[in-house]
């Protein structure tokens, strides 16, 4: 058993905190706002994550994992200091590494011996010698020190899951005692065969960046390819699910939609663009997933407007979901609120319904109507769109929704539905790249 602080209570830092606890660790997860330690303390989860309320709740009970403000303690009392506090993007597309600089500056007050500080978060190349500096130059007394790089791969709706059963754990650096600790932290995951693998920090740190830049990738190629098949009857769907039978290429990350969003996808796609950049090459191919991503959001207002007769002015639009997948209530980047800020500013009424992102939603778009559940976002409405793809949005009352809307035009921007389940019933059904043939 290692004694552990996660400095960090926010999605990495608390799904990777009790996941060590559940792991067997005595781990401490630290943060600076009173108020979220306090409702975490009483079991509360600050944001919505499928089953970790019941990881927490267990190891809190089992006395593995509890909740502090005072990093000063957490730091003294662990050996193994994992640093998970956000790296959002910052200007052009870097990211601000100020609360990393925090928490390492800490590290160097309060450290009382030797200490194995695992950087959690997404950071740039040079992160790990830049935190090192850090710490050096906040020490009060001199004392060792290793910093190695340990990226997560967490998908927000399954983060629980893949915490247990990673695909790989990477782990990054150039010391033979800093490995060995990693690998008894992560020695639950050897039983499963997970494969562990050891590099360098930075290669570690490009590991992360890079698998994300490639997904974010895959989904904008394949948004692409949707735009071509509408404009020449070809079916985005078959063609992805062709595509997918190649071994090479996966059926993975092949749906088309409106485009990519979450904490992830956006920022670190950036990012490695500026890492090329101050590296003095280009990410060319990065760079241009990035802006499909924007032209494809933007392109599902058009839809809207076009499945409203043109014009929206004074029409009512009906959402279906808000966060940018289904599972999470992040809406950090979510191809709903540009959708909704399009539409207000052409003079549309957007009434909206998400099973539980509509809390976070209200404080980024105040000025759409939120209701208690589909119909009655359908209600009077003369487009309805399906923007997240929950569950419960798979299976529809049609004969209900006909009832409540003012007219029948439905854009289903995740491809949930096909035009045969709503055309018999006099709908008109728009898809993304889901020409047919003969149009």
């Amino acid at each position: 058993m290692h004694r552990i602080a996660v400095v960090g209570t926010g999605y990495v830092g608390l799904v990777g905190g009790a996941g060590l606890a559940d792991f067997g660790h005595r781990v401490i997860c630290v943060d600076r706002i009173a108020e979220k330690i306090e409702k975490l303390s009483r079991g509360e989860i600050p944001f919505y994550e499928p089953g970790l309320s019941e990881v927490v709740e267990r190891n809190v009970r089992e006395g593995r994992l509890s909740f502090t403000t005072d990093i000063a303690a957490a730091i003294g009392e662990s050996d193994v200091l994992f640093c998970a506090v956000g790296t959002p993007e910052g200007e052009g597309g870097a990211v601000d590494l100020s609360q990393v600089d925090s928490v390492a500056e800490d590290i160097g007050r309060y450290m009382t011996g030797y200490r194995l500080v695992v950087q959690k978060s997404t950071v740039p190349v040079g992160t790990a010698r830049r935190i090192s500096k850090i710490i050096r130059d906040h020490q009060s007394q001199p004392h060792g020190f290793d910093v190695v790089s340990n990226p997560e791969f967490l998908r927000e709706g399954s983060a629980v899951s893949d915490f247990m059963r990673p695909d790989r754990v990477v782990v990054g650096g150039d010391n033979e005692r800093a490995m060995a600790t990693l690998r008894s932290i992560y020695r639950p995951l050897y039983l499963i065969r997970t494969p562990i693998v050891e590099t360098t920090a930075e290669t570690a740190v490009l590991i992360k960046y890079a698998s994300n830049a490639f997904l974010a990738t895959k989904i904008s190629f394949i948004n692409e390819v949707a735009n071509i098949c509408e404009e020449i009857g070809a079916d985005v769907q078959g063609v992805a699910y062709a595509m997918g039978l190649d071994k090479r290429i996966g059926p993975k990350f092949l749906h088309a939609g409106a485009g990519y969003g979450g904490s992830c996808f956006p920022k670190d796609t950036k990012a490695l663009a500026r890492i090329a950049e101050a590296a003095g090459t280009e990410a060319r191919i990065v760079t241009a997933a990035v802006e499909v991503n924007r032209l494809q959001k933007e392109r599902m207002v058009k839809k809207v407007v076009d499945a409203a007769g043109g014009d929206v002015a004074g029409k009512t639009i009906g959402l279906l979901g808000l966060a940018f997948k289904p599972n999470t209530d992040d809406m950090r980047y979510a191809a709903s609120i540009v959708l909704a800020e399009g539409l207000l500013k052409l003079g549309a009424k957007v009434r909206a319904f998400d099973p539980v992102a509509m809390e976070n939603a209200r404080t980024i778009m105040p000025d759409i109507e939120y209701v208690d559940d589909a119909y009655e976002a359908a209600s009077g409405a003369h487009v309805l769109v399906i923007m997240t793809e929950w569950n419960e949005f798979r299976r529809l009352d049609l004969d209900r929704l006909k009832e409540v809307m003012a007219e029948h035009s439905v854009v289903d921007c995740r491809n949930v539905y096909d035009a045969d389940d709503f055309e018999p019933l006099g709908f008109r059904f728009e898809g993304i790249g889901r020409g047919r043939r003969g149009e």
